[in-house]
């Protein structure tokens, strides 16, 4: 030991006699430099992506080398990219998924956005059930029936038509009457061959997937950024949230699979003519109201303001004062 501080002090004078750190000058297990400022610039592209889809990510676009899912997250964590807090786990929730794409659609608004240019932005989006594939995330003008029939038209056209969409209770697709629970854009999904469905009231967890899509969106696009210029501003950042959604990030319900992976369109064409009902709702004798009524041996009935300009015929139903009601006529996709 004598000998080695004497030659240290031979070679380095003074300052060899200083104490050195022990720290070994690499690491087997130390990730590259390169791998690092990879790590981070995935990170700035998609702020809200955690270790697992980084990982995921860099898998698919071959990086050679990637790191594990709690390495990145110590990268992340090193150059100070976490943010700790937010939503918590609420606790084992008792989930379902439909067998096959298609089969069901999960169909709700979020918002609204507040426009520079005046106005307002409700944000319509559509989900598939079985791959959590986003079918339309569309800047709106308003909630109306008329707004949602047209971007459902076309993401029928694209995408051809499911067995039945799930809803909420609210505008447009529910309805307050207790006569008559069906709206004008529930008798049109009917005529279409589609069957609307409906969640439990004030149960939010039945459009499980569709809450947790409107979390994604929103910690990714809307906290993204709080000037919003006008609907093409806004349509153009969904757009390009729902490419990535669909086609890069990675789905932990999915096992770190693409939306994409999973998803095929519907086999089921917008048809050119709306069908005949085929689901027959029941309705109860009532006072006769103006564009909603019809007769059936003598009485009026009151059919709801949905089947309004409908052809209609009625039967006895097996409850006394219930008539059951079927379409008995065909009109194009945009009558009601």
């Amino acid at each position: 030991m004598r000998l080695q501080w004497l030659r240290a002090f031979e070679e380095e004078g003074d300052s060899g006699l200083e104490e050195r750190s022990r720290r070994p000058l690499s690491h087997p297990l130390q990730t590259a430099q390169a791998m690092e400022q990879v790590v981070l610039e995935l990170r700035a592209q998609h702020p809200a992506w955690g270790g697992r889809k980084l990982k995921r990510r860099l898998e698919r676009l071959r990086f050679e080398g990637v790191p594990a899912a709690s390495t990145i997250t110590e990268i992340l964590r090193r150059h100070g990219q976490l943010r700790y807090g937010g939503s918590q786990a609420q606790g084992p929730w008792q989930r379902f998924e439909y067998w096959a794409p298609n089969e069901l659609w999960q169909m709700d608004f979020k918002g609204p956005l507040k426009l520079v240019n005046a106005g307002r932005c409700d944000i319509l989006t559509l989900l598939d059930d079985h791959s959590r594939y986003s079918l339309a995330v569309e800047a709106c003008v308003n909630q109306q029936s008329q707004t949602v029939k047209g971007r459902l038209s076309g993401a029928f056209g694209r995408y051809g038509l499911p067995q039945r969409i799930l809803s909420d209770n609210g505008s447009p697709w529910g309805s307050a009457e207790a006569a008559c629970p069906y709206t004008e854009l529930g008798v049109w999904l009917l005529r279409l061959g589609v069957e609307l469905i409906h969640g439990r009231p004030y149960h939010p967890q039945t459009q499980g997937k569709q809450e947790r899509f409107h979390g994604s969106l929103q910690v990714e696009v809307l906290n993204q950024s709080t000037v919003w210029r006008d609907l093409e501003h806004c349509q153009r950042r969904f757009s390009q949230f729902r490419q990535c959604y669909n086609y890069e990030r990675p789905h932990e319900a999915l096992q770190m699979e693409v939306p994409a992976s999973r998803y095929r369109p519907s086999l089921r064409a917008m048809p050119a003519n709306c069908l005949p009902l085929s689901i027959w709702p029941r309705i109860r004798c009532a006072e006769s109201k103006p564009k909603a009524r019809s007769s059936s041996r003598g009485h009026l009935l009151y059919v709801g303001q949905a089947f309004a300009g409908l052809d209609v015929a009625f039967r006895a139903g097996a409850q006394e004062g219930c008539w059951e009601l079927f379409s008995v006529g065909k009109g194009s996709v945009g009558s009601t």
